[in-house]
């Protein structure tokens, strides 16, 4: 995270599913939303969806600025050109450190934080207020489907959500607690009531994440196309300077009792989440897609090709192509090289993009160099100038590093030491926070937020290298999001096939936000563009592009949906103030049911320099309705007064 967004990672969830929104399958007898239409739907069958955005909230209503908001309709076109309206509604299933039915009869914490034997993590730094640890920072989520799936409970059909967290934000005595605990990951089971759409909670499964050597900061995530949920692990430890960091021996501490026994290597990789259909879940970790930032993937249609951004200072755009379908435990990485004409003016045509091919590996021996290697094993690694000609200076976190690999680990460099490596063979490491990636299939492009577009990107910049390719004349803090052409027939710059069609070709800029002098809200971006998108969602059938923001320069983030016909943004909802937009997925159908899920986190996450105006109004609003800014609610969003029905 860049200065201004690590502190804004922090308060209240909001995992938002808007449910049933549009019908699905040949449209032939649709029956959208009865249960709040003044009229029948047509039965032309559908046509498109626009969205009427809402406008932010002011101080004029203070409450809405403290909690989530939504003012926006969505607007549906039948193929003989009737429409209707509907409005749309939050509808809460529970808030992060309640008690929640565990399927058994008993009850679970949400949220929760559990060590490597599942017993709970306690904060003790209050005496007498002693208690389980719970997050307050909910982040990546997936809303799935399984044949044969039977949970005792379920009245309608079962749905099932996994949601992870991120992080919490303090301990009780207010003590910054990020990083320092192993990220939880939950399978909800809900009831999906058939006649009004609405998901109810049934049951909340804890995923025993011990064979992956817990988890490390998930962040974003994506649902697979074989329907597993793909999860994350964001800032890899650094390694080689490990002693630094200094929250990854509270990490340890509390996951294994031992301040020294986790292991740098085993996180900064790629859970993978398998549903039962009993509403349990089982964990698998990748280790051969790289050990970055890993943020929100996406594997395209092929099943085999995962797209990745790289949500680092310094970071870069890298690709995995899988040896088999459906299976990530084995293939090869590379990594992108961008020629010269990147911009962030939408109006540009943008930059050629090239690959670099890293290594290929498999999981299982990646992670075998894992548990056997050290740092210094790899590569020599040092903050000062050796003066050594076989050296190669890279910068990693804004930091120059000179780096000299050692005889026969490029293998290990290339999916142990990622960052360095991809500098080292000459990949673009030059972009700041690449975040959520996702795909339109119609139209063969990927989109991927930068969250903020700093110094290294910016020519003469702190990091900035100008065989990078990219060299903007100035920053542009409120980021953008970019667009990749998407194609077959390609080779890396070795000359050897790459084995895919949906290789990005060539990256512009999509959309751009627009830094400005402090409002008289104080917002630092300007209210009606994006600013700092984080997570990006593509619903082909609403033909709109999701954007949610993590934002250090809007008073409050807001969920946007961006039609790419049109090209109409229109702001769907507004979280609290100082929380982040997150956990965004689309899902264009579920037992005839769409769904956009979206989270957020970390409500009255005060930056005094953004939101001083607002904060004496609106804290005590924040903690009167989350648990003292502990607590994160996770629900869905509807039509308001019921969910949409189809016929």
């Amino acid at each position: 995270m860049s200065d201004v967004s690590l502190a804004s990672r922090r308060s209240a969830l909001k995992f938002l599913a808007t449910a049933p929104m549009l019908p699905l399958g040949a449209f032939a007898t649709t029956s959208l939303l009865s249960g709040c239409a003044t009229t029948a739907p047509s039965t032309a069958g559908f046509a498109s969806a626009s969205f009427t955005g809402m406008a932010a909230p002011t101080l004029a209503n203070p409450a809405a600025m403290a909690s989530v908001a939504v003012g926006s309709s969505l607007n549906i076109t039948y193929k003989d050109n009737s429409t209707q309206s509907y409005k749309l509604a939050y509808q809460p299933f529970f808030m992060t450190g309640d008690m929640v039915p565990d399927g058994k009869g008993g009850t679970v914490l949400a949220g929760g934080y559990v060590d490597i034997r599942n017993q709970p993590i306690m904060d003790r730094s209050v005496a007498g207020k002693e208690r389980q640890f719970f997050s307050d920072c909910p982040d990546g989520s997936s809303l799935l489907t399984l044949p044969n799936a039977n949970v005792p409970g379920v009245k309608g059909k079962p749905v099932f959500a996994v949601v992870q967290f991120e992080y919490t934000t303090r301990d009780q005595q207010g003590a910054d607690a990020y990083g320092t605990l192993p990220s939880p990951i939950a399978v909800l089971t809900l009831d999906q009531d058939q006649s009004t759409g609405k998901l109810s909670l049934v049951k909340y499964h804890n995923v025993d994440t011990s064979s992956a050597h817990g988890l490390w900061i998930t962040c974003g995530a994506s649902l697979s196309p074989w329907n597993t949920h793909l999860s994350s692990e964001e800032y890899e430890p650094n390694a080689p300077f490990i002693g630094e960091v200094k929250h990854f021996k509270s990490f340890s501490k509390n996951l294994f009792g031992d301040e020294n026994k986790a292991n740098p290597y085993h996180y900064g990789h790629l859970p993978e989440v398998t549903v039962n259909p009993d509403g349990t879940g089982s964990i698998k970790k990748h280790y051969c897609l790289g050990r970055i930032s890993h943020e929100l993937i996406q594997v395209m249609p092929d099943n085999r090709t995962a797209l990745m951004g790289d949500d680092y200072t310094n970071g870069g755009l890298f690709m995995f192509v899988a040896d088999r379908e459906k299976d990530l435990s084995a293939g090869t990485l590379y990594v992108a090289s961008l020629d010269a004409g990147f911009s962030v003016d939408p109006a540009v045509a943008g930059a050629g993009v090239y690959w670099i091919k890293l290594g290929h590996a498999t999981s299982a021996e990646i992670e075998q160099l894992a548990n056997t290697l050290k740092p210094a094993d790899i590569m020599d690694v040092r903050k000062d100038d050796p003066k050594d000609a076989s050296f190669t200076q890279v910068w990693v976190e804004g930091v120059a590093n000179w780096v000299k690999i050692k005889p026969g680990m490029e293998k290990a460099a290339a999916f142990l030491e990622t960052h360095r490596y991809a500098s080292v063979v000459g990949g673009t490491m030059a972009f700041t926070k690449m975040e959520g990636t996702t795909v339109n299939i119609k139209d063969k492009l990927a989109y991927s937020a930068l969250s903020y577009i700093q110094n290294s990107m910016v020519k003469g910049g702190k990091g900035w290298t100008a065989s990078s390719g990219i060299a903007l004349p100035k920053a542009l803090n409120a980021g953008a999001v970019i667009e990749h052409k998407l194609a077959g027939k390609q080779k890396d710059l070795s000359g050897a096939d790459i084995r895919s069609e949906w290789v990005p070709t060539a990256t512009k800029t999509l959309l751009a936000g627009e830094d400005i002098a402090a409002d008289a809200m104080g917002n630092l971006a300007h209210i009606d563009k994006i600013a700092n998108p984080d997570n990006l969602k593509f619903s082909e059938k609403l033909r709109t592009l999701f954007i949610g923001e993590d934002s250090g320069m809007h008073v409050n983030n807001y969920l946007w949906a961006y039609n790419v016909d049109t090209k109409a943004l229109s702001r769907v909802l507004s979280t609290p103030s100082g929380a982040e937009s997150t956990g965004l997925h689309s899902v264009d159908e579920i037992h005839g049911w769409t769904y956009i899920m979206s989270n957020f986190q970390h409500a009255g996450d005060w930056i005094p320099a953004l939101h001083g105006k607002v904060q004496a109004a609106l804290d005590p609003l924040v903690r009167a309705q989350y648990k003292d800014r502990f607590g994160a609610a996770v629900g869905y969003l509807t039509a308001d007064p019921v969910a949409i029905k189809l016929g």
